[in-house]
């Protein structure tokens, strides 16, 4: 890109400065493979280092500048005693309506570009990092304003000395971006979209580029890459199914057994039992075969600059020191405990302690406590817990719509429930949403959460609680009982039960039982009496039919709110649902069939078989395309209010289009 082009792009872009560092590093030490959050300048001011920039290495000696884009990875060796400046910025198109300005920036970003040299001014430069640094230490608004004027007079300073000395940019490498972060990335529920963000490119650029360069498409690397890690957690140790699925990115063992039989050709338990010892006789060193259950996925960064890391300041610090910080975090309240001689849960012997001792005059306990932490019991499956009478800093790896329903905004949640299809049509903020910290799959990230400091986490899954109670007061609250789910107002229900609010949840439900008497009478009629409805799901490797209880995909809504009869067979299974065979398929068919995942692929060889258009619903036209498990999933998959609401306009819309 042109200078005059660079220049232009910067003078119609917001810039938002998100992190102003000033650091030293010791002789010898090192900062290693830190994928830079956003865009970023590094300035050494003074010592030496070897510097790495995606693989490309430098020599700074003194004054040395560097640029790099969001998601480079950046490595640092202290040659000498090292001190810089790191600057964190946030670049955003002011100009959506210039499409030819959005091409630019989408195919060549300049935010993105890779370039360092050593200032021939380089006095200038460090008088503007000082008043930065100074200006960003203020916690007045006046201050944070000027840090916008500071940081645009460094950008044209450093643009002026960029032309003087020629310096040739260097272009990302989008797709060896792209497939770093997916291997850093893939046990959470990552998706094209999000590794676009993630590198501030388009979709369809990222998908040219790593087409172009790695003869595949991102989410086919992105399968290879987990079922690579899957192969080897099978291979190598005795995790069950669930936790290979957690660990390499999917949410539950039926969607991890689907994918690795589509890519594998087996079963994930017939792969185990016939290649359990097959790694002893591998030539590979174990180097070269490292198991993700052993690697520490953690990053110190992602995409919200509201996230806690951007808040320690220090990238350094959080690399040496957080192993062992919350070590001794955990011991330390252990001891505590231990002392104080309770033999209450360990999450809130701080909180009963000080009930006790502030039940005096207030006056005499302020050097104890500065307030009384009031509490109360709350029953769960795995015995009672005194929990904060009104819980203000939340973490839970399930229940986001159901909390936020609530008026309950967690300071941090589960991955893919910042993904979930009702956010986008449910009228929240994206600054609400944004505000929530990203906690990785299950189990959540224990640094974070330790960081993070809640009064409150609710866990869905049995085996992480012992986990969580390590770090605060947790509530076991499971989602799915079996392979079945309790009913989505019951959850509702227990919800409301953990923060007081059972009030709040009767009224919305009650407004939701109304709308499901109005869909009623709307529908009325296109269900004749006698007749009884199916549902059927459509997976790569099989049909599904859902049960008329527990069961998920809408078949609450279907079943229970609009009370369509089910078929002896959905009254009688025990489960959630049960998974059949083409040949058998008549027999579990009613009279009326929704059916999820008709435009998924391999639904062709199911919807064009002999037998599929022998059942009589097929050939009365009494077949209702619903929903689709794809890439991006619907509102059909979770079951909080907000989903509930949508699938049941949709079945609605459904039954009377097909109606007219």
């Amino acid at each position: 890109m042109k200078l005059n082009d660079h220049i232009l792009i910067w003078n119609h872009a917001f810039i938002q400065v998100i992190d102003v560092r000033h650091s030293a590093m010791e002789h010898g030490e090192a900062l290693r493979a830190y994928r830079l959050p956003v865009s970023a300048f590094l300035y050494t001011i003074r010592g030496s280092a070897e510097v790495w920039l995606d693989g490309n290495a430098y020599v700074a000696k003194q004054s040395f500048i560097f640029h790099g884009g969001k998601g480079m990875n950046l490595t640092i060796l202290a040659i000498d005693e090292l001190e810089y400046y790191m600057i964190l910025y946030k670049p955003t198109l002011t100009l959506p309506n210039r499409e030819e300005f959005v091409n630019r920036i989408g195919q060549d970003n300049p935010f993105q570009y890779q370039y360092a040299f050593a200032p021939s001014y380089p006095l200038a430069l460090f008088d503007k990092l000082t008043r930065l640094e100074k200006e960003w230490n203020q916690t007045t608004a006046l201050g944070k304003l000027h840090v916008k004027s500071i940081f645009y007079q460094f950008v044209y300073e450093l643009l002026r000395q960029l032309n003087h000395h020629d310096v040739k940019p260097i272009r990302p490498d989008l797709a060896s971006l792209a497939t770093h972060y997916i291997h850093e990335h893939y046990s959470e529920m990552i998706t094209l979209e999000s590794i676009a963000q993630a590198l501030d490119c388009s979709e369809g650029h990222l998908s040219r580029q790593f087409r172009n360069t790695m003869q595949n498409s991102p989410i086919h690397y992105l399968s290879q890459v987990r079922m690579n890690q899957a192969i080897q957690l099978l291979m190598r140790t005795e995790a069950t199914l669930q936790e290979v699925a957690e660990q390499v990115g999917f949410p539950d063992a039926h969607s991890l057994s689907r994918s690795f039989k589509k890519y594998i050709g087996i079963s994930p338990a017939r792969f185990r039992k016939k290649h359990a010892h097959d790694w002893r006789d591998q030539e590979l060193p174990l180097s070269m075969n490292r198991i993700a259950v052993l690697l520490n996925n953690n990053h110190l960064y992602n995409d919200n600059e509201n996230h806690f890391q951007y808040k320690t300041g220090r990238e350094l610090l959080m690399q040496r020191r957080t192993k062992i910080a919350i070590m001794a975090l955990v011991m330390c309240v252990s001891l505590l405990v231990s002392a104080c001689g309770s033999t209450a849960n360990t999450n809130v012997n701080l909180e009963v302690q000080a009930n006790k001792t502030a039940g005096t005059n207030a006056e005499q306990t302020n050097q104890q406590a500065a307030a009384t932490v009031k509490t109360r019991i709350v029953s769960t499956q795995k015995g009672d817990v005194e929990i904060p009478a009104e819980p203000k800093r939340v973490a839970s790896d399930q229940y986001l719509g159901y909390l936020v329903k609530l008026g309950i905004v967690p300071i941090g949640v589960r991955s893919y429930m910042l993904n979930e299809a009702w956010i986008s049509k449910s009228g929240i903020s994206n600054d609400l949403i944004a505000g929530i910290e990203d906690l990785g799959d299950f189990p959540m990230n224990l640094e974070k959460l330790t960081y993070l400091e809640p009064d409150l986490i609710i866990g869905s899954i049995e085996e992480n609680i012992e986990l969580y109670e390590k770090i605060g007061t947790t509530v076991f609250l499971p989602y799915w009982e079996g392979e079945s789910t309790a009913g989505p107002l019951d959850k509702f229900r227990r919800i409301s039960e953990l923060f007081g609010k059972e009030q709040a949840a009767e009224q919305w439900i009650a407004e939701y039982e109304q709308k499901v008497d109005e869909a009623k009478n709307k529908i009325s009629g296109i269900i004749k009496e006698g007749e009884t409805v199916s549902i059927v799901q459509i997976g790569w490797d099989g049909l599904y039919v859902l049960a008329a209880e527990g069961g998920n995909y809408g078949s609450s809504t279907i079943y229970q709110m609009l009370q369509l009869p089910p078929t002896e067979h959905a009254l009688n299974m025990k489960n959630g649902f049960e998974k059949i065979s083409l040949e058998v398929l008549p027999e579990y068919m009613g009279d009326h069939v929704f059916l999820y995942g008709a435009e998924d692929e391999g639904a062709e060889k199911i919807l064009d078989s002999n037998v599929w258009k022998g059942v009589p619903a097929v050939k009365k036209g009494q077949v209702y395309n619903y929903g689709s498990s794809g890439e991006k999933e619907d509102e059909f998959v979770m079951e909080d209010p907000y989903s509930l609401e949508l699938q049941l306009d949709k079945i609605v819309k459904v039954l009377l289009a097909e109606e007219k």
